[in-house]
């Protein structure tokens, strides 16, 4: 699903919105992956850079001269325009710090343990979002603020995409990144091995009492600065969950299945899509639901490890 990077490069110019100190430059259809939305923050003595998604690679000298990148979380279209900061301090929640420092830590974070699909999923990484990792990156905790001269970033832990995956608010102007809870139609994500679904559903219940009056998404749906319907939206992303929950409780109906059956059926990705971590992200999905529905006696496990509806 992802385009030379190339491409991103030949696009139009960016579109951008301005909150005060923060501005907003939008991906390709509004940030959809596998673009995303660029957010800066100006400070009176710094800048900082909110990720680097494809489209920093198109804006020119506001990106390129960030002094410093805060990164909500670590996937490889977020680190698309790393490379035109090689000196600029990068700062990574410490759950995702291996990610961004070596391949090997993103591979392990992603959970692809096929060593078939390794190589074509590096040399895509490389050539569709110029993906080069961090060393360099310096960690940071839950609730670590900088203070950029006259407004500042803080980091709230919102853990469920990814181990590390964090909202980022931009205070006094009340502008909270929420990264990839994208608030997007096809609902959570949290098929990598540092992925939690029971974290991802603390988070989206905690999301609204972020002290925030504009959520910025890093995919799709772009800006929000209405509360009814920023909130609204979150309920039916929420709800993707208990969809997702019924459709492999259908799945089971039908008939009991192991595992490896009910990632063959799919239950979050359609059946013609192809990736070299689709396998993994099922496996990892599904049975992150299944043992839910096991603890809570709706489905029981008989040998050889078949699940079946109770």
């Amino acid at each position: 699903m992802s385009v030379p990077a190339s491409q991103s490069a030949s696009r139009a110019p960016v579109q951008r919105a301005d909150f005060g100190r923060v501005s907003v430059f939008f991906g390709d259809k509004n940030g959809k992956y596998p673009d995303g939305n660029q957010v800066l923050v100006n400070g009176s003595d710094t800048r900082a850079a909110l990720d680097a998604p494809l489209v920093s690679n198109s804006i020119g000298p506001e990106f390129d001269a960030a002094d410093l990148v805060v990164m909500g979380h670590v996937h490889e279209d977020h680190m698309a325009g790393l490379h035109r900061l090689p000196d600029a301090p990068v700062y990574v929640h410490e759950a995702d710090l291996d990610a961004a420092r070596s391949w090997d830590g993103l591979v392990a974070a992603f959970g692809v343990t096929d060593p078939d699909r390794i190589p074509d999923m590096e040399a895509r990484f490389k050539r569709d979002f110029f993906y080069a990792p961090r060393p360099d990156a310096q960690g940071y905790a839950d609730g670590a603020e900088w203070d950029l001269g006259g407004v500042t970033v803080r980091a709230f832990h919102m853990p469920g995409h990814t181990a590390g995956h964090c909202v980022l608010l931009i205070e006094p102007e009340g502008v909270a990144f929420i990264g990839d809870i994208d608030l997007t139609g096809f609902g959570p994500y949290y098929g990598d091995a540092s992925s939690s679904l029971s974290g991802f559903r603390s988070s989206l219940a905690r999301l609204p009492d972020i002290p925030a009056k504009v959520w910025i998404t890093a995919h799709h749906r772009g800006v929000y600065t209405d509360r009814a319907r920023f909130m609204q939206d979150l309920a039916a992303y929420a709800a993707k969950l208990d969809e997702r929950e019924e459709r492999l409780l259908a799945m089971l109906r039908e008939a009991p299945k192991t595992l490896a059956q009910l990632v063959k059926q799919r239950l979050i990705y359609p059946a013609h899509y192809e990736s070299p971590w689709v396998d993994a992200s099922e496996t990892r999905t599904i049975s992150q639901h299944l043992d839910e529905l096991v603890a809570d006696g709706r489905v029981a496990v008989d040998e050889p490890s078949v699940y079946r509806v109770t």
